[in-house]
């Protein structure tokens, strides 16, 4: 999209920060479930082996992942994906690589949070279009 100048020259549209945070949460999702479907050899060998349980949380978690990434536009996105991280967290109960998968991107999902504040903030004094 662009616009038009008075000269009658057309200037490209300022890029929109939203869209990219879109796409960096979705890629992050992505990412994660990855991680989490690649847990599942690593519970397999280590500790109490794989279960039921477990196989079935991992698949159940990496899926909602999976679906969550194309709704990153919604409005209630974010907070999603925080609740899915304190999910994963809970994952400690199931195996302790899975909780700490989920602490780490915990980390990684609150510094997100921490820049959408940022680009809100900065968004709203002006200082970005």
């Amino acid at each position: 999209m662009s616009t038009e100048s008075e000269e009658g020259e057309t200037q490209p549209a300022p890029p929109d920060p939203w869209r990219g945070f879109r796409g960096v949460m979705a890629g992050t999702l992505i990412l994660e479930s990855i991680v989490v479907l690649l847990a599942i050899p690593v519970v397999k060998m280590v500790g109490g082996g794989l279960t039921t349980l477990s196989l079935t949380y991992l698949i159940a978690v990496a899926a909602v992942m999976i679906l969550l990434s194309g709704r990153q536009g919604r409005s209630w996105a974010l907070q999603a994906n925080l609740t899915l991280q304190v999910v994963l967290v809970a994952g400690f109960f199931v195996h302790a690589a899975i909780g700490f998968v989920g602490l780490l991107f915990l980390g990684v999902w609150l510094l997100i949070w921490y820049m959408r504040n940022q680009v809100r903030d900065r968004q709203s004094r002006g200082e970005l279009p």
